[in-house]
């Protein structure tokens, strides 16, 4: 089942919960019950509760917008890294040359075929693709730079080698859900008291008061959802994507 039929079916079953009640609810109120009597101070709190939840809301989705941009940003910077060191190994001698950008090709088509779904999976790296880093690192480390010339791109391969270490770091710790569970606790448990609240300014069943309600019931669910959607960057639908690699090493597979 994708997601978004999930979204869908998650809507539709909250949509019609509320309506559920709504109706249930009304056939309990007496013919006399007059709707304008309710209290201001219900009125006013049921007001406030939804400003606080949306206030709520608004940072829950600021919050996972942005860890899911810091993740894309990491591979964006490690493909970026990568891409420096395969082509300023030119300096080097053919054999030296051809085994850097080898190991550099072979890290990024591991990364985009099989860590990408590691990551999804299990939320973490794995030890082949830092196994293969490490190939990468020894072959610019361990090279004694023969002329000037040589001697002045060494450095600079070092410190890309190192960056990409750090954009790969940076990608493992966004690898999992960034939200913790005390978090979802308070959005699901305002989600349903801001929907309850609803409930005490007396709706009738007429259509424009159902139809308000159901559609405040959808959208308090597809936050939600969004939220969630988010909070793992590289392992649900809108997630940070391989782009950067496939950009700079387009013979990767992907």
């Amino acid at each position: 089942m994708s997601e978004w039929l999930a979204l869908t079916i998650a809507m539709a079953s909250v949509c019609a919960v509320v309506l559920t009640i709504a109706v249930l609810n009304h056939r309990r109120v007496g013919e006399d019950d007059d709707p304008s009597e309710t209290p201001d101070v219900i009125e006013y709190m049921t007001m406030m509760i939804g400003v606080v939840y949306a206030i709520v809301l608004g940072l829950a989705i600021a919050g996972v917008w942005e860890g899911r941009s810091a993740a894309q940003e990491s591979v964006r910077l490690e493909a970026q890294a990568l891409h420096e060191v395969r082509e300023r190994s030119s300096v080097y001698p053919a054999e030296v040359r051809d085994r850097i950008r080898a190991d550099v090709d072979a890290y990024v088509s591991y990364v985009v075929d099989d860590e990408w779904r590691a990551m999804s999976d299990t939320g973490g790296l794995t030890d082949r693709g830092a196994e293969l880093l490490g190939r990468i690192r020894a072959d610019v480390t361990e090279y004694v730079p023969a002329n000037d010339h040589e001697a002045q791109a060494y450095q600079p391969l070092v410190d890309q080698v190192a960056a990409a270490d750090d954009a790969r770091g940076s990608r493992g710790s966004s690898a999992g859900s960034t939200m913790p569970g005390v978090v979802w606790f308070g959005l699901i448990i305002g989600a349903l008291v801001t929907v309850g609240m609803i409930f005490t300014l007396q709706i009738r069943r007429t259509f424009r008061e159902l139809l308000l309600a159901g559609l405040f019931s959808v959208l308090i669910a597809f936050l939600l959802f969004l939220i969630w959607d988010f909070d793992q960057p590289f392992g649900r639908g809108i997630s940070a994507t391989t782009g950067p690699f496939l950009d700079l090493f387009p013979h990767a597979s992907g």
